[in-house]
Order: C-alpha cells, then sequence, then structure tokens
C-alpha cells in the first residue's frame, strides 16, 4: 500500500521521523571499542611454594593477628575514616553525574501556567490572558551520543566504587602497620631500658673495684660513655610511639588526646600467612585494577559519543494546553491549543572543534589503555614483592632470634667473670655492646615480618574481592 500524498497535522510529527528512520541503516549508532585484550601472563607467582594451597584473605583479615586491640581499632576506623568518607561522597557524586546524564535518554517534559494583563494605547481596555500548557521535547538518539555518554558516566560511578575499595584496603593496611609500629617501639623502650638497666649495673661494678683499685678511671670513663648512650636512646622511641598514635588517631577520625593504645608488644600475637592462587584470580580481586578497567572502558564509551557528536542531531517537540481571555472559559474545548515539530540540525562549520573533541577522547583512551596495563603490572609486582619480603622477613627473625639467645649467653658469663676479675672491661663492654644490638636488631626484624604480612593481604586485595559485588548504577 502507498502512503497517502497528505496528512493531518496530528500525523506530520509521526511521518517526519518514520521518514528519517528509513533513510537510516540498522545499528547505525556507534558503539564503544572493546578493551583490548592483554597479552597472557604468567600462569604462577614466582615468589609462591610452589604446591601451597590457596588461601585468599578474609574480609577480615586482621582477625588472623590475633589482636583484639587491633580489632577494636578496625571498627572504629570503618565508621570514621576521612578517607574513606571522601571516597563514599565522590561515589555519590559519580551516581549522581550518572543520573544527570542519563537523563538525556527520556523525554523532557515541562509544564506552566501564566496570567498576563496588557494594554495597548492610553484608551484602550487593559485585556487580561490566561495560559496553561504542557510542553515535551526529546532528541533522537540515532547516533548513539546520548547513550555513549551515559555508558560512560556509569562505568566512571563504577570506577569510583572500585576506588572506595582500594582506599578501605589503604585504610586497614595503615591501621595495621602504624598499630605495629607502636607496639614495636614500646617494645624496644622496654629493651632499651633493659639495656640500660645491664649497662647502670655494670657501671656498679666496676665503680667497686675503681674503690678497691682493680679497675682504673678509664675503665669508669668507658662505662660510663655506655651509660650515657644508652641513656640517650630512649627519646627518640618515646617520640615514635607519641607521633605514631598521633597518626593512628587520624586515620580512626580522632584527635590524638583522645585514643589510647594498651598493647605493649608483639607477644602472643601470630602472623597469619595468605598465599596467592593464580595471577588471573589477583586481577579480578584487585580494585585498583578493575578501577583501570572501569575507567578505560569509560573513556571508550567517550570516544563513541564524541564520533556521534560529527552527525546531526534531530529533535522532536510538542506543546499543547489552553489560553483564554477568560479564567472561566480556560478549560473549555475552543480555548484548546497544541504544536508538533520536528528538527534537524547539522554542524558546518566550527573549526574543528568537534574533530579535536574526538582526536582528544582517542588520546584520553590511549593514555588510560597504558595505566590499565600498568595497573596489571603493578599488582602482579606487588604480590611478588610482599611473598619475598614475607619469607626473607621470616628467615630474618628466626636467625636474630637465635643471634639474641646466643649474645644473651655470652653477656651472662662475661658479667660474671667480670665480678670475679677474670677479664678485662674490654672484653665485657664488646659483649655487651653485641647483646644490645642484638635485641633492638629483633625488635625491628619482628616490625618487619608483621608488616610484611600486612603488604602481603593489600597485595592480595585484602579481603575487598571475597564476596563483594559491586552494585549498578541506577540512571
Amino acid at each position: 500500500m502507498t502512503a497517502p500524498a497528505f496528512t493531518t497535522r496530528r500525523g506530520t510529527s509521526r511521518l517526519i521521523l518514520g521518514a528519517l528512520a528509513g533513510a537510516l541503516p540498522a545499528g547505525c549508532a556507534f558503539q564503544p571499542d572493546a578493551i583490548p585484550g592483554i597479552a597472557a601472563g604468567p600462569n604462577r607467582f614466582r615468589e609462591a611454594a610452589p604446591g601451597a594451597p590457596v588461601r585468599w584473605p578474609d574480609p577480615n583479615w586482621w582477625r588472623g593477628y590475633g589482636s583484639v586491640e587491633l580489632e577494636r581499632l578496625m571498627r572504629r576506623m570503618a565508621s570514621d575514616n576521612l578517607d574513606l568518607a571522601a571516597a563514599a561522597a565522590r561515589v555519590r557524586q559519580a551516581d549522581a553525574s550518572a543520573r544527570i546524564v542519563g537523563s538525556a535518554l527520556l523525554p523532557l517534559v515541562t509544564a506552566g501556567g501564566s496570567a498576563q494583563r496588557s494594554q495597548s494605547g492610553g484608551g484602550a481596555r487593559a485585556v487580561t490572558s490566561y495560559s496553561a500548557d504542557l510542553a515535551a521535547s526529546y532528541e533522537v538518539d540515532f547516533w548513539g551520543r546520548n547513550r555513549n555518554n551515559a555508558e560512560s558516566a556509569r562505568l566512571a560511578a563504577v570506577a569510583r566504587r572500585f576506588d572506595l575499595g582500594t582506599a578501605l584496603i589503604t585504610a586497614e593496611a595503615s591501621v595495621a602497620n602504624t598499630y605495629f609500629a607502636i607496639l614495636e617501639a614500646r617494645e624496644a623502650l622496654r629493651i632499651q631500658q633493659a639495656n640500660l638497666s645491664a649497662a647502670r649495673r655494670v657501671l656498679s661494678v666496676i665503680r667497686q673495684q675503681v674503690a678497691a683499685g682493680t679497675a682504673t678511671g678509664l675503665d669508669l670513663a668507658q662505662q660510663e660513655t655506655v651509660v650515657a648512650q644508652q641513656e640517650a636512646a630512649v627519646p627518640p622511641l618515646r617520640q615514635s610511639i607519641a607521633e605514631n598514635t598521633a597518626a593512628l588517631a587520624v586515620l580512626l577520625g580522632l584527635a590524638p588526646v583522645e585514643l589510647e593504645v594498651t598493647g605493649e608488644g608483639f607477644r602472643g600475637l601470630d602472623v597469619p600467612s595468605p598465599t596467592p592462587g593464580l595471577p588471573s584470580a589477583l586481577l579480578a580481586r584487585r580494585p585498583d585494577v578493575l578501577a583501570a578497567e572501569a575507567t578505560l572502558a569509560s573513556a571508550n564509551a567517550n570516544v563513541a559519543a564524541a564520533r556521534a557528536a560529527l552527525f546531526p542531531s534531530v529533535n522532536l517537540s510538542a506543546q499543547g494546553g489552553f489560553q483564554s481571555l477568560l479564567l472561566g472559559t480556560l478549560l473549555r474545548p475552543e480555548a484548546q491549543f497544541y504544536s508538533i515539530a520536528a528538527s534537524i540540525a547539522q554542524t558546518i562549520f566550527d573549526g574543528g572543534a568537534l574533530r579535536g573533541q574526538v582526536e582528544l577522547a582517542r588520546a584520553q583512551q590511549a593514555e588510560l589503555l597504558v595505566l590499565y596495563r600498568q595497573a596489571i603490572l603493578s599488582a602482579l609486582s606487588d604480590v611478588e614483592s610482599a611473598l619475598a619480603a614475607l619469607r626473607e622477613t621470616t628467615d630474618q627473625e628466626r636467625l636474630l632470634r637465635e643471634a639474641e639467645a646466643r649474645a644473651q649467653r655470652a653477656y651472662s658469663i662475661a658479667e660474671e667473670q667480670l665480678r670475679g676479675g677474670i677479664i678485662n672491661l674490654i672484653t665485657l663492654l664488646n659483649t655487651q655492646s653485641t647483646l644490645f644490638s642484638a635485641r633492638r636488631n629483633l625488635s625491628s626484624a619482628r616490625l618487619a615480618r608483621f608488616q610484611a604480612s600486612v603488604g602481603l593481604f593489600r597485595a592480595l586485595g585484602g579481603g575487598w574481592g571475597a564476596g563483594v559485588a559491586v552494585p549498578e548504577v541506577a540512571l
């Protein structure tokens, strides 16, 4: 059947729209580029123990250390950390932006009413008119510009959710590391006070020997120097405790005066050791990698939207309502009016602005592709480094514990022999210095081991990927 050669006004917009749609090929909307495939990566971690069972971090991974106080601090951080609050606000901003951009996919409908009184000429009678109308406009998204803009905004909001996951893991690791630094500083202070007591005890023995004529003033001066050095090592440790306590308070959203840490050392704490699975599983857990992927996908949609902007835009509009000179007759049939319009517009010359937008979007896409690949490599590198750090610090702590035990035994023997006059002060000073260094090194190695385990939890994505779903963004 052929179409009639005439139409009513009611069918005008339908005919125009049908003619335009018929002139366009199917599937003419631009689609975002797919994310380029990444070359097949390694199928194992070099530093992972072969055949080790896979133990991904639990969402509450810090409980493995066995510290009730650390558990309390983590709960406080989750509710009051300011970095997390800011990241959550950015998620809400991205959601709102996605809704704003997505609104272009739907018609814009407005309603209005007016009352106007006018007069023409000095002797003319003033006329009052009333109107009430409803208007709608809609851009036909033939080329997919609005859809791609909406998709870009939606993916940007998804990326902000992954950024929130990264901020959470970072805050958790910072709380654990800072807490362990406080414990180590307090343990080091206790060790230093024990070293100072030992040095003063030897000083007392030497003073007795000087009084008895079996030691010289030089011997006394040397030991007094040792005591002074041990005393001077105490203030930096107290300073470290104060500084780390203040830093921990900020992580918890508190003023330093409001925080009280009761832990005194690592005694009674365990060092959990998660093990990674396949590198591919890691990439599905790390929120920073997922954020980079979502950001790249958002940029791909931007490129498609910029390309679509080169083509004509088609707009439909309609308005209808009532208009009358008398308020009482405003809603009568004869007061009705309506208008329907369709328009098409194409940019002829803009100095290359639209083409420039396409090139800009492509360049941004290229940069984000590089950053995506870099995020993948960084994630793999983080795990390899963390695995090596935990293994080596564990061995180092074991060896230093043995060295400290031997140094303690040697010092005990030397102190007894000094009292009996069997050895000279030089021998005692050497064994004393060895013991003091061994104690301090063991304390530092213990901190390094705890912080290496925190680093491994962080490198594995913490517990963020364990059953955590990223909600869809409602447009």
